[in-house]
């Protein structure tokens, strides 16, 4: 059967997954829009529920499970990009605990305290997967991990990392731990550049708010480091910062 209408309960159902962060939490279900980000939710066994499709718009072989179709109408209404795609997955949502992270010897994790724009966290999470970051821990985190727009503007490579929300106290016990030298990204006159670091030993850089940088748990718990930079402008978006780290560290691994 054709969903046609704005008024049926699965439109209403599958809107609110999308839109009511509240409403996503208690349910314990998210919905991912578009074709490659259901694609790396199956590849990395994230439990389909039901899948949402609009066959005017959607190309390729159905995934299995339980198929709802929906006319291209109802699919512009409800999908955050319109048109494209035709696809919208519901998965059961999964949580991990910090505990049982098991990092490698020469391990590299980012941690990003206190983010709260999930445009942001996606891109941090694009970055770390396409360098090789072992985990990211989003410390004092206000942001859920399966917002659409994470979802969206990490392109689904949330389902591939290993990501972890803990309080600061929890993060910097499971840092001491497991022995990372902790990097903090704190500018003062004991700072040193990000080149200068060695990051081929197991390894955790921590990265605060744009607006205030890392909070005073975080002074003197890791070496101060900065990004050289050349300009007038003594700051970069979050999201870059983290991007230029991370591409350090797979350097200094391959080099």
């Amino acid at each position: 059967m054709l969903i046609e209408s704005f008024q049926n309960e699965k439109v209403k159902y599958i809107s609110k997954l999308l839109t009511d962060n509240r409403f996503r939490k208690k349910s314990g279900f998210f919905a991912v829009e578009g074709q490659q980000e259901n694609e790396r939710a199956l590849k990395y066994n994230f439990e389909a529920v039901e899948f949402y499709i609009c066959e005017q718009i959607f190309q390729k072989d159905l995934p299995k499970g339980k198929i709802h179709l929906i006319s291209d109408k109802v699919y512009e209404k409800i999908a955050y990009r319109g048109t494209s795609e035709g696809i919208i997955g519901v998965y059961k949502t999964k949580e991990s605990q910090l505990s049982a992270f098991i990092p490698k010897d020469n391990s590299t994790i980012i941690v990003v305290e206190g983010v709260e724009k999930p445009g942001n966290l996606g891109a941090i999470l694009r970055s770390c997967e396409a360098f090789g970051i072992d985990a990211l821990i989003v410390s004092d985190g206000k942001t859920d991990f399966f917002n659409p727009n994470v979802i969206r503007s990490s392109v689904g490579c949330l389902f591939g990392m290993e990501v972890f929300q803990a309080e600061n106290q929890e993060t910097v016990d499971f840092l001491h731990k497991n022995k990372f030298n902790i990097y903090t990204t704190i500018m003062d006159n004991t700072s040193e550049d990000l080149y200068t670091r060695d990051f081929k030993q197991k390894s955790a850089i921590l990265f605060g708010t744009e607006h205030s940088g890392l909070s005073d748990f975080w002074v003197g718990k890791g070496k101060n480091t900065l990004i050289p930079m050349a300009g007038s402008i003594d700051s970069l978006n979050l999201s870059n910062a983290v991007a230029i780290t991370c591409y350090e560290t797979l350097r200094q691994k391959k080099s």
